[in-house]
Order: C-alpha cells, then structure tokens, then sequence
C-alpha cells in the first residue's frame, strides 16, 4: 500500500507541464507503433502481418499462443501451406492448412480448401453456411514464421480483460509518474 500512496504524492507535487510532456511522449509511443504495424501492412502486404494462434487445430506444428508472422504475395495458393484466413461472418481468423486447390481454367480463379492438421475432417463447417470453398479474397496470408508462445500475452489479455486493465492503469501510472 505504501507504493500506491507514494505515487499518488507524487502525482501531486507534479507539474502541468511536467504531465503534459509525459502525456505527449505516451502519444508518440503509441504512434510510433501504430506506424510500424502499417509499415508492416505495406512491406508484408498482409492487412494482419502478425496472427496468434488462439486453438490447438494446428498442432503439433504450431500450438496454442504460438505467433505467426504472415507475408502475402501474389503468387499461386498451394496444397500444403499454411494461411491465415477470414469467414464471412467471424471476426477472429483462422490458421490452417491448405488440402486442395481448384484452379478454373475459364476465369482463373482458385478454390481453396483447408484443415487444420490436428482436426478429422475439412474447414467446411467452418465456412460461411452453404460455403464450400475459400477464395483469395479470404486469404489473409501465408505463415512464413512463428515465434513459439509469446502470444500467450495476448491469449491472457483477452481471456482476463481485469489483467489487461490493471496492466494498462499501471503502465500509465508509471509513464505520469517517472521523474525524467
């Protein structure tokens, strides 16, 4: 308790100025990476160029809090790699395996089918109702790379949002409060 008492004496004896510029450099951070996540977008031509894998579909290649780093290029889709992508109607993305691909001569377009590779059947349940295939449309990338549970943060985050709070409320005491 004697920590919380001395910071907020510390807020106090703070200066407006003092705040003010603390107040800007908290902005700058956080425009700084939302900076970097857009020169992401551009560099990796993903609109999410970092995914977390949130279930255990795809294991044992990546398990659950696994971070995948997503590149989209044009390309052809193959049978065999790992794709990031969206279902009509479902916010979250989903990470799996590519099993088949239907290439139409006429139009050029590509069907596509996945599974996650520690799942029994096809993604079709999955798929928007009378949906029997993905589009390129879908696909929000490749996985070129992972680093293994660091996305454990985020998965803790979103499951207890009470933790995320008390991160935030403490990150931002600590940014008013800091002297220099």
């Amino acid at each position: 308790m004697g920590w919380l008492s001395d910071s907020l004496d510390s807020i106090r004896t703070l200066q407006i100025r003092h705040v003010l510029t603390q107040i800007v450099s908290l902005g700058m951070i956080v425009t700084s990476a939302l900076i970097i996540w857009k020169g992401l977008m551009c560099v990796t031509g993903s609109e999410s160029p970092v995914v977390v894998v949130l279930s255990g579909s795809m294991e044992p290649g990546f398990k659950r809090g696994d971070i995948l780093f997503l590149h989209m290029s044009k390309d052809p889709i193959r049978a065999g790699e790992i794709v990031v992508f969206n279902v009509d109607g479902r916010e979250i993305p989903i990470v799996h395996r590519v099993i088949k691909v239907h290439e139409r001569q006429d139009t050029g377009e590509v069907d596509i089918l996945t599974k996650g590779d520690n799942n029994f059947g096809d993604d079709r349940l999955l798929y928007a109702h009378g949906q029997l295939w993905l589009q390129r449309h879908h696909i929000m990338g490749r996985a070129v790379g992972f680093l293994p549970y660091v996305g454990w943060v985020t998965i803790i985050m979103t499951e207890k949002p009470i933790i995320k709070y008390l991160l935030i409320g403490a990150l931002g005491l600590l940014v008013i409060t800091s002297k220099e």
